[in-house]
This record gives C-alpha cells, sequence and structure tokens, in this order.
C-alpha cells in the first residue's frame, strides 16, 4: 500500500472540481482547501444556509463560480453539471441538521434521498469521465444499544435524518451494482463521516455554533442531551480523506480496490465523547466562564451512542485522524479567536489552519 503523502495533492492543480452543497459549513473549507491547491472550483447550491456564514466570510463568492439550484430538480442538475464539465465531484448538498428534520420530514428526504439519486442518475448517463466521493453520514446506521458501528451494520434510523442518508447510501450501492461498476468512465465512493466541528460553522442547533453564541451574547448554554455520545472530529480530517481518495480513484480503477465501496471515518476511539465533555474542554481553552444548563430530555428521538470502526479505511489506503481531542478543540477556539480579532481576513485563517494541519505528523 503506498503511503498517503500530503504533498500527492498537488494533483488537484488545475483540476475542474465540483462541490455540491459548497456555500455550507464542510463545503467552504473543502472549497478554501482547494484554492489554495489551485484547482478550479466550481459549486452548486441552493442558497447560503446560514448568516453569517463561512462561505460569505471567506469571500468564496468571489473566487469560485457558484450555480444556484435545487438538486432535487434533476434538468437543471444535468444541464449544470454538463456545463462545469468537472472531473471530480465532491457531493455535500443535503439538508443536515437533524432537529429541522422533525420540522420538514419530506424536504429533509427529497434533499438528502432523491438529491443524492439525481446525481448518480448523472452518473449512471454521462459519457463524460468523472470521480465522484458521494457523503452521506455515520447516522445512516440503525441504532444498537452498544453504538458500535462498521460499514456492515444495518442501515435505518430513528429519525427523518437518519433514515434519508441510509436511503442515500441504499440508492449509492444499488446504482453502483446496477450500473456504474461498468462503466469505464466512472469512479465512486460514499464516506459516512462522524460529527464534524470546526470554527466557521454557523449552523443552528449545533453544539459548537451554540457555544459560541453564548458566548458572544453572554448567556448560559443549554445542552440539549449533554451525556450523548459522539465521534468528534475536526472538519479538516474527513475532508483530507475525501480528497485522498478523489486522487487514488483518479488514477486506474482497475488497479485499486476501492471503486464503489463506502467507508466510515472517524477519530481514533479516545476521541469519543459526551456532549458535556466537548463543552468543558472547550470552555477551558476560551478561559472564560460561562453557564451550563443541562436540559436531559428527549425532546425528538436521536442516536444517542455513535462509535465507528474505522479499521476499513485504514486498510484500504492507511488513513489515520492526525488529530486527537485535545488537538481538534484547540483548533476550534483558535479559530473563533482570530475571527472575533479580524473578521476581514477568515480566508486567511482559515487557510493557515489547513496549512498548520497538514504539517502535523
Amino acid at each position: 500500500m503506498e503511503k498517503l503523502n500530503f504533498k500527492n495533492l498537488s494533483f488537484y492543480k488545475n483540476k475542474r472540481v465540483l462541490i455540491t452543497g459548497n456555500t455550507g459549513f464542510k463545503g467552504s473549507w473543502l472549497s478554501i482547501w482547494l484554492i489554495n491547491m489551485g484547482a478550479k472550483v466550481y459549486g452548486i447550491s441552493k442558497d447560503i444556509p446560514t448568516k453569517p456564514s463561512l462561505y460569505k466570510e471567506a469571500k468564496l463568492d468571489k473566487k469560485i463560480n457558484t450555480f444556484f439550484l435545487d438538486i432535487k430538480n434533476i434538468k437543471k442538475l444535468n444541464k449544470t453539471i454538463n456545463k462545469i464539465k468537472p472531473q471530480i465531484i465532491f457531493h455535500l448538498a443535503a439538508q443536515a441538521i437533524v432537529s429541522k428534520s422533525f420540522e420538514k420530514p419530506m424536504e429533509t428526504f427529497y434533499s438528502n434521498s432523491i438529491g443524492t439519486a439525481n446525481l448518480l442518475e448523472y452518473l449512471r448517463i454521462t459519457k463524460n469521465k468523472i470521480v465522484a466521493i458521494i457523503i452521506t453520514s455515520d447516522k445512516c446506521y440503525y441504532p444498537t444499544k452498544r453504538g458500535y458501528y462498521d460499514e456492515k451494520k444495518k442501515l435505518g434510523g430513528i429519525d427523518p435524518y437518519s433514515g434519508s442518508k441510509a436511503i442515500a447510501e441504499i440508492f449509492f450501492e444499488n446504482y453502483y451494482q446496477s450500473f456504474l461498476y461498468k462503466k469505464k468512465n466512472i469512479s465512486c465512493v460514499s464516506v459516512r463521516a462522524g460529527n464534524v466541528i470546526g470554527g466557521g460553522d454557523w449552523t443552528a442547533n449545533r453544539i459548537v455554533p451554540d457555544f459560541f453564541k453564548s458566548v458572544k451574547k453572554r448567556q448560559k448554554i443549554v445542552l440539549r442531551n449533554p451525556k450523548s455520545n459522539r465521534p468528534w472530529q475536526h472538519v479538516m480530517e474527513p475532508l483530507a480523506v475525501y480528497l485522498f481518495l478523489g486522487l487514488i480513484l483518479s488514477k486506474n480503477k482497475n488497479k485499486n480496490k476501492i471503486n464503489g465501496e463506502s467507508f466510515n471515518i472517524g477519530p481514533n476511539a479516545k476521541n469519543n465523547a459526551s456532549v458535556l465533555t466537548l463543552i468543558k474542554k472547550i470552555i477551558n481553552k476560551c478561559g472564560q466562564k460561562i453557564n451550563i444548563s443541562h436540559e436531559n430530555k428527549n425532546l425528538f428521538a436521536e442516536t444517542k451512542k455513535l462509535n465507528l470502526n474505522t479499521n476499513k479505511i485504514f486498510k484500504s489506503i492507511g488513513w489515520k485522524n492526525k488529530l486527537n481531542f485535545e488537538q481538534t478543540c484547540s483548533f476550534i477556539t483558535e479559530w473563533y479567536k482570530k475571527y472575533d480579532k479580524d473578521k476581514s481576513s477568515v480566508f486567511d485563517i482559515t487557510s493557515k489552519q489547513i496549512m498548520e494541519y497538514i504539517k502535523l505528523k
């Protein structure tokens, strides 16, 4: 197995790369990373999902060409992708909030499930050579008491968000086994990432953004499920895997064994922690006093414990996460501290964190 080397990601220079959901938190981080590597980045998004947003704060609207459309509209989607002619697609477009899936279940299913199916349908019919990384979620698994999941575990969910991601995974496997495996011009994988956190996230009802909003307003933070255990990982970790997968798949797909596979991406088990533990660690690093309120009640059904088995991605490409829990929290607090001091340098703040991450052993 060839050892992963970040210098090899220079492969992306001058490549035409499409990110669906590029205006979101993860999509914006990925855009900044690709721009730094010299890629020609294009985006497809329904809208700018938050205000403020990393997309706007980093002035990405001035740096990449974004097409605003709903991926549920298959005709517009096909026309736009044909216009862009991407060599690599990172599919991140989604309704990404569990709580919102209870308010708008049909929108969640259409966006996350049908939206993914529309992209897979494009891959089925196109004659262009494309590598596609389909990103779903670790919540695609049907919850168990043990809360420990490898890629063979049953797909499902007890909430609309989880169900929509499970369906997206089923669509991926169905399309690959029925059509895509025999297409020499298409290489693809699906990826199930654990809970992603990092600077520049302003999404509502997410623990890290909620914390920093509370700090700014000098209000107590209310933890909905403080004992819920999650595989916390900095956003740079799964993004690095997406980039390496895109690189590997861009080689002759017959020479590797990952085409058509699904992978968990998560931290070392030591990085798994409760919501309360995460917030206490960030409070400690911020050096600020803030009161915590525990609700300890279920406003809606949600998986309580998530631990991802990531042996498959390690055995397949040799990937191991770089950051421990301490480093993950440090990167987050440093980003927001620098942002508070200079809101005009968001692109540079984020870029410097990426460079710092790459240099870590």
